[in-house]
């Protein structure tokens, strides 16, 4: 009586077998086209935050709950005045939509809002460290579009380089919100690198646009 119900259970578990992996498969195919995805970095122009060939995990679904925020590192496809191939990069947040963004006042900080930012993550080596822009500039974020940068500015094909190259053109230079795939939160490989993105506590103090 027991090697028949064994013979059975196994039997059932064979015959089970494929429809089990058929649903695993199908939630990681849902999981990854709607709510989680992986992406490794091919660049240096989010160094050190990122080095190449991190990896990374993005939320997709946050943006589809709320607007994105300053300080964030985020996915998106490429706006056509960027690339024609739709690629995908990965900057950070500066400006949001409304926000007034200079640089630089004169301890060379940019300014968001008449606030100064400090930016402890901007790439360095060897002591010197990145200035947060090659150029002065003063700009207000188009609503629903985004002035993203790489924290490593000096290599960093992002807003400031396409505003220099169209001529200071604030629409051309910046990411509209419905662009992004979604935000980093995490780099998970390799383990030793491994750890949470959140958003400098540096971006606090700034106010919302007209306050």
């Amino acid at each position: 009586m027991i090697d028949e119900q064994t013979d059975k259970s196994r039997n059932s578990f064979w015959k089970e077998l494929p429809i089990l992996l058929g649903v695993a498969i199908l939630v990681a195919v849902l999981v990854r086209a709607f709510v989680l995805q992986t992406f490794f970095i091919p660049s240096p122009s989010m160094e050190n935050t990122l080095q190449i060939d991190d990896r990374v995990l993005v939320n997709k679904l946050v943006y589809d709950f709320r607007s994105p925020k300053r300080g964030e590192v985020v996915v998106f496809k490429a706006p056509t005045s960027w690339s024609s191939d739709e690629e995908d990069f990965i900057k950070r947040v500066i400006g949001t939509g409304g926000d007034h963004v200079v640089c630089c006042d004169e301890q060379g900080r940019i300014t968001i809002n008449g606030v100064a930012l400090d930016e402890p993550y901007l790439y360095s080596v060897g002591g010197e460290r990145d200035q947060p822009a090659d150029q002065d500039f003063d700009i207000t974020v188009p609503r629903g579009r985004l002035w993203v940068m790489g924290d490593h500015r000096s290599a960093s094909g992002d807003s400031l380089q396409h505003w220099q190259q169209s001529g200071e053109n604030v629409h051309q230079a910046t990411v509209p919100e419905d662009r992004l795939v979604g935000r980093a939160f995490t780099i998970f490989w390799p383990l030793d690198r491994a750890r949470w993105l959140s958003v400098p506590e540096q971006y606090g103090p700034i106010p919302r646009p007209g306050t």
